[in-house]
This record gives structure tokens, C-alpha cells and sequence, in this order.
């Protein structure tokens, strides 16, 4: 390993900096990173070490967290944001980003954060993570993937009411997540001839019409027109069969029409590995899949297990 993985400590306040130092004790032998953040957030019995850059991480890793220090305004008290460390947090992601980018760390984990205190102390503009750094890395077109080693599994639309689906599901809009999904499989997932099973947006696919027209109309024509530049995509079909483990085996990744659609079946089967991957970046980003958790931050029954894998993810995909 030429550079380690940088990780952004996201909200000081959640379970961030205790789940930072437990995936460090996992992977101290076998996974060099970094922790971008204050080390006086870091939980009173931390083993951790300043460095003054990221290479130094590959040689301190292995008996002490390395530390990247950056510097907050404020104290980290468990389960309280506090407005005053927004800037702080931001300044992380965004260091996090340029030393990726600079090839000082070969990609970026982020520890979640907690957009209100964001928006309250320094009146961030983004809705989350990912519209950040596809600011920060100058790309309009981005993708979230949820991934663990069962399955991968694609949103076209994301956060929007179900009944704002219909009306955000364009032809553009899902030609360009399909695009994106398929270049993603096979420069950062090692897939040289990716399937992507895509599935329809009404009960059976739309049964001919009689569930909708959507299916035949809109997302049937975007897929006869990648097909036709070589795309191997299989659909429009009914979500409810595209799950089981017979069906998993005869796709790479499953590209579905709406959140719960796509995060219901990854969440049944590997609810503590699944990880978030950012799809279209020019850098690797990948993150736990799950929030804060403000409720349980210090008292140490947080699960790093995400973490871990969302780790481990960005070490196979930073090598392929």
C-alpha cells in the first residue's frame, strides 16, 4: 500500500470517534488509515498519534490510531451537537477530499454527520455528504450505491417522497444513473462485463399496462437504447423476485426505481455490512450506511462493523 485511507470524523458529538478507534483496533495490522479530527474528541482511553502528514500513517498504524489534527471549536459532548464544531466538521470532509485528490491518501471514509448542526453553525448549503463533495469536486452527475458482499444495490431517486417518484424518474435521469453504475463496476469493482439487473417502478413490472405505464413507457426505452450500445441490462422487472438468492447470482448490481425499493433488500440481508459508496466521484468515497446515533454516542455499545467494512471497501476498490 503506496497511501493510506484518510477518515473524516464527522459528528464529534455521535458515535464517530469511539467507532474510528474500534475499527482501528480491527484493522491496525492489516489496513493502514488516518482520522481527520480533534483528538480531544476521541474517547479518554484512545491510543492515538499526531502526524504531520498522511504517509506517516503507514508506519505509526500499527500501535497507534494516527491522528490528523484538526482543529474545533468546541468540546465533544455524547449525544449534544454543538453548532459551534459545524465548521470544523466541514473543514475535515474537505481536507479529507484534497488529500485524496492530491494522491496523499488513496480514498476517503466519512464518519456520518449531523446536517441540522451543519446547517445551524455555519449554514451548510448541501442536503448531505455526497452533494458536498460532488461540489467539492466539481461533478454535477453522482450516485449512491449501498454495497456489501451479497448484494449491491442502486437508488435512481433517493430521498424524495414516494409520491414525488414518478415525476423525478426521467429517461435522463436513469440513463445517466445506469451509465454511471455500469462505468463504476467495472473501474472501481473489477467487474470487466457487468449485469445490471434493473427493476420496474410499479407492482410486476406494470403487468402489461395494468400497473402503471411507466415500465413500458419510460424505462423499457431507456434500456433497449444501452442494450443497443452494449450494455448487458436485464429488466424492466418485478422487484419482488429480483432479491432470492438464485436471482442475486445472475446480476452484478441492482439498479431500482426508489429508496426503500433499493435499501430493503440490502438491509434484510446484511443489515450491519451494507456501505455506502459514492458513484461518478473522481476519488473513492465510501461511508458506514448509518447515522450518528446520537442516543448511544460514548456510551460504548456503538457497532463498528460498517465502518470496518466501509473500510475494508474502499482498500479492495482503491486497488482494482
Amino acid at each position: 500500500m503506496t497511501a493510506p485511507i484518510a477518515l473524516s470524523c464527522g459528528e464529534p458529538a455521535g458515535i464517530g470517534p469511539e467507532i474510528a478507534l474500534a475499527a482501528w483496533q480491527a484493522l491496525r495490522d492489516d489496513l493502514p488509515f488516518f482520522w481527520i479530527g480533534d483528538p480531544a474528541h476521541l474517547p479518554g482511553d484512545a491510543v492515538f498519534q499526531e502526524i504531520g502528514a498522511p504517509r506517516d500513517a503507514l508506519a505509526v498504524c500499527a500501535s497507534a490510531l494516527p491522528v490528523l489534527k484538526q482543529t474545533f471549536a468546541a468540546a465533544a459532548i455524547p449525544g449534544k451537537p454543538d453548532s459551534a464544531n459545524a465548521q470544523g466538521v466541514i473543514d475535515a470532509i474537505a481536507r479529507g477530499v484534497a488529500l485524496v485528490k492530491s494522491g496523499e491518501a488513496r480514498a476517503l471514509c466519512t464518519a456520518p454527520i449531523h446536517k441540522q448542526a451543519l446547517q445551524d453553525g455555519a449554514s451548510f448549503a448541501y442536503p448531505g455528504h455526497t452533494e458536498f463533495l460532488a461540489a467539492l469536486d466539481g461533478v454535477k452527475d453522482v450516485v449512491m450505491m449501498l454495497a456489501s458482499d451479497q448484494l449491491r444495490v442502486v437508488p435512481a431517486t433517493i430521498h424524495i417522497p414516494l409520491k414525488d417518484v414518478p415525476g423525478a424518474l426521467t429517461a435522463e435521469v436513469l440513463e445517466s444513473v445506469l451509465r454511471i453504475t455500469h462505468r463504476a463496476l467495472i473501474t472501481q469493482f473489477g467487474v470487466s462485463d457487468p449485469t445490471i439487473a434493473v427493476a420496474g417502478l410499479n407492482p410486476h413490472a406494470g403487468e402489461g399496462g395494468k400497473m402503471g405505464l411507466e415500465d413500458a413507457a419510460l424505462i423499457a426505452p431507456v434500456l433497449d437504447k444501452l442494450r443497443a450500445a452494449g450494455m448487458s441490462l436485464n429488466g424492466p422487472l418485478p422487484a419482488d423476485t429480483m432479491f432470492h438468492a438464485a436471482a442475486r447470482a445472475r446480476y452484478d448490481a441492482a439498479v431500482c426505481m426508489y429508496h426503500d425499493q433499493a435499501l430493503i433488500p440490502i438491509k434484510t440481508l446484511d443489515f450491519d455490512k451494507g456501505v455506502n459508496v459514492t458513484l461518478g466521484l473522481s476519488f473513492i468515497r465510501t461511508s458506514p450506511d448509518h447515522g450518528t446515533a446520537l442516543d448511544i454516542a460514548g456510551k460504548g455499545i456503538a457497532n463498528p462493523t460498517s465502518l470496518i467494512e466501509a473500510l475494508k471497501m474502499a482498500q479492495r476498490m482503491s486497488a482494482t
